[in-house]
């Protein structure tokens, strides 16, 4: 309450006035209700708002370590080499009357 009281800059007797607003609008029975609320509205909040800053920070440093250059598994074939022109694959095998290569 000390918080709310500064930030608004009510001195004591204000505060005394608008608790005693509150436990009329709301009644002794529900005051414990409504702070056990805002309790867990404001720890869940606060979770929220740690794990997605955790999120941030964790893909802040994946980010950082996989910049690395790829390197290629394939060995690259230059144009006008031998082994350039494509060749079918034996494995595959095509079936008659398939006419999918024909369109």
């Amino acid at each position: 309450m000390s918080l709310l009281a500064s930030f608004m800059n009510l001195a004591g007797p204000d505060l005394i006035i608008i608790l005693l607003i509150i436990l009329v609008l709301f009644g002794a029975k529900k005051l414990p209700e409504l702070a056990k609320g805002m309790g867990q509205a404001v720890r869940e909040f606060q979770k929220a708002k740690d794990e997605f800053s955790d999120e941030l920070n964790k893909a802040g440093k994946t980010e950082e370590k996989s910049v690395h250059p790829a390197q290629a598994n394939v060995p690259r074939i230059e144009p006008g080499t031998p082994g350039a022109t494509t060749q079918p694959d034996p494995n595959q095998t095509v079936a008659p009357g398939n006419r999918a290569d024909q369109v």
